[in-house]
Formats: C-alpha cells, sequence, structure tokens
C-alpha cells in the first residue's frame, strides 16, 4: 500500500501482524515507498528496537507525506497512539523538538504542542524533561499570537493538572513564554508560578526552586522585589531541603538584578541563614557559589560578614562542605580587607592543610595557589610555602599530584629562587614517588624550573634525574622523559645537548637491558629535529646503525621507523643530505630482507615513505617557477 494513498494508521496495519516481522528501513533516505510503509508499519510492532528505529526514521516519512498531512494526519496519530515504554516516549519528545520544518515551519509550531504536553505529564522523569526542553525549542520559533493562543492555555493546563508530573513539568516553561507574552498575561504568569512554589508538593516547589532563575532574569526590574524576592524566601525556608538547596542559584540570580542597599535591605538575613543551614546540602551549595553571591552583594561591610561565614565553613563538620568552599579561595581573598586577608586565613589553611579527608587537602591542594597572588611576595614565602610544602609530602597522590601542577602560579609571585629553595627538594624527592602520575607531573614541570634556574643549576641538580626517567618501568613516563629532553634541548640550545645529553642517551644503546636500547631509539628521534643536521650524522646516525643488527625484532622494527625521520633531518644541510642515499637507503634496504615481518613491514614503509618526501621535496621548486 502506498504511503501516498493512506493515513499511518492505515498501513500500518494490526500489530499482532507486523510484530515478527523484520523491517529494513535502509531504502527509506532515498524515498522508497515499500520502505516508507515499513516505517509507518514498525510504528506499530511489537519489539521495541522497530518500533524506537521507526521513531528515528519519523522525518523521512513526513517528508514523503507532506507537511499538510505530517499536521493533520501523522502528528495526531503520534499524539494518539503514545507508547507507554519510557525509552519509546523519551524518543519522541527529542524528535518532535526539532519537527518544526517537517509541519509547514514556524508558522505551526503549535501543532506540536499537544503531544509534547502529554508527553510533559509523563510519568518518568527525563521524559517530562525532554519534552519541556523541546516545548521550549518551539517557544524560540513561535510568536506573540501562537503563544498566547496555545503556549499559554498548555501552560494553564499542566498548571492545574491532578497529578504532580504535570505542574512540575509546567514550571520550566513560564520562562520561555514570559518575554512573549503582554503585561497583562505576564502578570497572571507571575500569579500561577507563584502558585506552583506555595504548591503542597515538595516535587512541585522543587520545580519552582529549580526554575526560578530564568523566570528572574526575564522579568521587569520592579517585579524583582514584588515577586521574585518573596517567592525566593519561602522556598529558602521550606522544610524540605532537597526545595532550600534549590534557592542558591536563583539567589545569585536576584542579587545581580538589585542595588547595593537592596541587597542588604531584603537578602542579608536570607543568605545569613542559608549559611547556617541545618542541612549539610544546602550549605555545601551555599560554599560552592559564595564567592558569586558575595560579590553581587557588593556591600562592603556585609561581604566582611560573609567573609567570617566562608571561614566558618572552613570548619563545617561535613568534609564535602570544607571542599567545596576551598574551590572558593581566590574569590574569598579578594573580599577580604587586604591588610586582613594573612592573619583572617592563615588559621583555617593550617587546620585544612591537615584535614583527615583526603578529598578536602586534594581540592585544597589545587587552589592554594590561587592565594598567593592576594597574600604577595612575602606573605607567600612566609605563610604559604610552608603549607604547600606539607602537601607536597601528602600521602595522599593526588594531593602531591594538584600542588605540582600549580606550581607555576607561585613561581609567577615568589619567583625560581625562593621556590628553589624551598620546595625543590621536595620536587626532587617526588621525582621517584611511587605512584606514576606524580612522576610525570614533575617530568612535566621539569622545562620550566630548567628555564628559570639556568643550565649550571639544572646539571647540577637535575641532569642525573631527567635521565633516570628514560629507564622507569612505566612506559608513559620514559616517553614523557623523551619529550622532557627536547623540550630541555629548545631551552638550552643545541651545543648543550650535544655535550650532555646525547652521549648519555647513546651510552644506553649498549645496555644489557632491551627497554634501555628501546629507549634510546625513541629519545634520539625525538630530539633528532631539534638539533643540526651535523648532530644526526656525526653521533645519533652510528649509533642506529649500531642497533640495525640487535637480537631483538622490536629493537630492529623500530630503527627502521626513526630512520624517516633521520632523513628529514639530514636533507636539512647540503652537506648531510646525500647520507640519506648512501646510509639510510640501504639500511633500510637491508631491513627489508629481515626474517620478521614486523621489521620488512616497517622498513618498507618508511623506505616508501622517504621516496615519496624526495619526490615531493623536487617538485616544489617546479611547482613555484611555475607560479
Amino acid at each position: 500500500m502506498s504511503v501516498d494513498s493512506a493515513s499511518p494508521a492505515e498501513v500500518t496495519g494490526p500489530a499482532g501482524v507486523s510484530g515478527g516481522m523484520h523491517y529494513d528501513f535502509e531504502d527509506a533516505q532515498s524515498g522508497d515507498l515499500g520502505a516508507l510503509a515499513a516505517i509507518a508499519d514498525a510504528m506499530k510492532s511489537d519489539s521495541l528496537a522497530d518500533r524506537l528505529e521507526s521513531l528515528k526514521r519519523l522525518s523521512v516519512l513526513a517528508l514523503a507525506m507532506g507537511e499538510e498531512r505530517t499536521r493533520d494526519e501523522l502528528i495526531p496519530f503520534l499524539d494518539e497512539s503514545i507508547d507507554d515504554e519510557d525509552e519509546l516516549l523519551l524518543s519522541l519528545a527529542e524528535v518532535l523538538g526539532d519537527f518544526v520544518q517537517y509541519v509547514g515551519g514556524p508558522k505551526y509550531a503549535f501543532v506540536l504542542l499537544r503531544p509534547l504536553e502529554n508527553l510533559a505529564a509523563a510519568e518518568e522523569t527525563v521524559v517530562r524533561e525532554k519534552a519541556v526542553e523541546s516545548i521550549n525549542k518551539l517557544v524560540d520559533c513561535m510568536d506573540q499570537p501562537q503563544v498566547e493562543e496555545y503556549l499559554i492555555p498548555c501552560i494553564a493546563r499542566l498548571s492545574s493538572g491532578e497529578w504532580f508530573t504535570s505542574r512540575s513539568s509546567a514550571a520550566g516553561l513560564y520562562a520561555a513564554a514570559y518575554g512573549k507574552v503582554t503585561d497583562a498575561i505576564q502578570s497572571k504568569l507571575r500569579a500561577g508560578y507563584e502558585a506552583l512554589c506555595k504548591d503542597d508538593t515538595p516535587m512541585i516547589r522543587r520545580a519552582a526552586a529549580s526554575n526560578l532563575e530564568g523566570v528572574v532574569d526575564k522579568i521587569a526590574q520592579e517585579h524583582v522585589l514584588a515577586f521574585a524576592i518573596p517567592n525566593f524566601r519561602r522556598l529558602a525556608e521550606d522544610d524540605q531541603d532537597s526545595v532550600r538547596l534549590l534557592t542558591v542559584e536563583p539567589l545569585v540570580a536576584i542579587t545581580k538584578r538589585l542595588t547595593t542597599e537592596e541587597c542588604k535591605q531584603h537578602l542579608g538575613e536570607s543568605v545569613q541563614r542559608l549559611c547556617s543551614d541545618k542541612s549539610w546540602r544546602v550549605r555545601y551549595m551555599v560554599a560552592d557559589h559564595f564567592v558569586a553571591i558575595a560579590k553581587n552583594i557588593k556591600d562592603q561591610d556585609l561581604q566582611e560578614e560573609l567573609v567570617s561565614v566562608a571561614i566558618a565553613l572552613m570548619h563545617d563538620n561535613e568534609a564535602e562542605v570544607r571542599a567545596a568552599i576551598c574551590t572558593q579561595l581566590d574569590g574569598l581573598a579578594d573580599l577580604a580587607a587586604p591588610e586582613a586577608v594573612v592573619a583572617r586565613f592563615c588559621g583555617p589553611l593550617q587546620e585544612l592543610v591537615d584535614d583527615p579527608s583526603q578529598h578536602v587537602r586534594s581540592t585544597l591542594a589545587k587552589h592554594i595557589g590561587s592565594l598567593c597572588r592576594v597574600f604577595g611576595k612575602d606573605g607567600t614565602i612566609e605563610h604559604l610555602l610552608p603549607l604547600l610544602l606539607r602537601l607536597l609530602k601528602d600521602s595522599f597522590p593526588e594531593v602531591r599530584l594538584n600542588i605540582i601542577s600549580k606550581l607555576d602560579v607561585v613561581d609567577s609571585v615568589v619567583g625560581i629562587d625562593s621556590l628553589s629553595q624551598s620546595l625543590l627538594p621536595a620536587i626532587v624527592e617526588l621525582a621517584e614517588d611511587k605512584q606514576w602520575r606524580v612522576r610525570l607531573a614533575i617530568i612535566e614541570y621539569v622545562p620550566l624550573i630548567a628555564s628559570q634556574l639556568g643550565v649550571q643549576f639544572f646539571d647540577e641538580q637535575l641532569s642525573n634525574l631527567c635521565m633516570s626517567w628514560l629507564g622507569d618501568p612505566v612506559y608513559s613516563i620514559r616517553e614523557a622523559a623523551t619529550i622532557n629532553l627536547k623540550k630541555l634541548t629548545d631551552v638550552f640550545g643545541v651545543d648543550w645537548a650535544r655535550s650532555t645529553i646525547i652521549p648519555k642517551i647513546l651510552a644506553m644503546a649498549n645496555h644489557p637491558n632491551y627497554l634501555y636500547r628501546m629507549t634510546t631509539i625513541f629519545a634520539i628521534t625525538t630530539i633528532a629535529p631539534s638539533v643540526t643536521p651535523e648532530i644526526v650524522r656525526d653521533q645519533i646516525l652510528p649509533a642506529l646503525e649500531c642497533l640495525v643488527n640487535d637480537p631483538i625484532p622490536n629493537i630492529r622494527f623500530n630503527v627502521a621507523k626513526s630512520l624517516e625521520p633521520l632523513a628529514a633531518a639530514l636533507r636539512r644541510s647540503s652537506d648531510t643530505a646525500a647520507l640519506e642515499t648512501s646510509v639510510i637507503r640501504p639500511t633500510l634496504a637491508r631491513l627489508e630482507e629481515d626474517p620478521d615481518p614486523d621489521v620488512r613491514f616497517y622498513a618498507h614503509r618508511s623506505l616508501e615513505n622517504i621516496k615519496a618526501g624526495e619526490d615531493l621535496g623536487a617538485a616544489a621548486p617546479k611547482l613555484s617557477a611555475a607560479a
């Protein structure tokens, strides 16, 4: 039966007939009528997988039916045959949000409201949330008459629904509709939203609190005091902590809209109450948004009081709250009077360094470096560096890792000399940490230390350490160590690499452990682009030639791989370019005859790539001349 001559209900047929069928959707994209009919038929299949697949292809069916029939037949059919499978409902809610173009464009977007309204009243939370998201997408392309004629009644029906599911969904629609209606309807919307804030069901009040921020952003300034603050207070004093914790983000939005005096007059007490709430989850939300709230309040006296509250949160009984307030350290220091920062924060910070929770110490380690800017050089050296040193020696590896990753912030304030004197011994100790991620972080920080300390200090204190990483049992460390040597070559120059690093690397080529010989290949291949072709010719290439006959196949095929970048390095100078033909190609040709298939494969690939690179280099001057 043709899709053009039947409605979706007609082409699907009885569910029992289609239940055992297999549907092939592959031809649907090309408009094959049989495949289109299969899509419609699969929508009534007993198989959930088939019904889900049909929804994914719904746009193809809509295109075949045309805009008018999609509006008059397909959408009503979808509305009437809504399934009770949550996965299917979720997919339908998502599809309908992007279906405007198939019903005739924004002019007919309202047609999609009815099925989405039913989905917004579904029992499953994720289905309702997706339906609300899709309705809000429709609102973006609807004009004011459409919103007032179709969306406002939809919101009214959902808001007065008998079940909590519809009323909770309604809360998510007010903000999108508010900016597209007249003042009179806006007044009704505010009244409707206030009713949701007063609802007897906690789940409705949670939805109202969760969506209050969006409404606050849309209402006029005069309604912030008359509407937003009373409802915020009502929800902030709710007997359910799951409601109160959702008022913190609306509080941030409200503070942005008020003057300093209005904040102090209308919100000071509410903020203090939330900060000392009996529920740790509420205190956690406040701590997590503390700086945003305090900065928006703007009143200096109240901000000073809030700093005291923040310090109290650093002593909170719950580790999650203490960790959350640690994330706010940078902004908190800006709120306190500059002359009192050190005195007010040193005591709490010392306690946090010894906190029994490793999560708190880890979070502190990640953010304590931001205080250096406020403490200044002298304050940092006197008060913060001892704390950093204690955190560097923490028993929990993530604490040590977080400190290392932020050392550049400390360095920018106190300078590398002070940093090296106080922390370098601990850093060197961590270079042999049993946790490989800590060692990795140290490796990544070495080039920065080296660039600041200079070549002499590096050679005396860190050179042997960097070489030892090349023999680390963890591959990621060995790989990072080779990259580290390249960065050091870029910092200290080619002459330093020739005399200091390269001889030590090449000495490993004779090590009895094949991993050391493998690391030699990786290291010299990585360094090659940073050194001169003459160094490649005189030092690197002879060492690789010795490894061509290594008894381990892995060594030989890595030699084959490394000869390709070495050939590119040698081409950079006319004095060394001939070695590609006289040494590298014959070596690769010999490896192509190797008994190991992997060695032969990589040798052949490198040889082909070298030839291709040579052909490209020869063609470039001709193309330039032609241009």
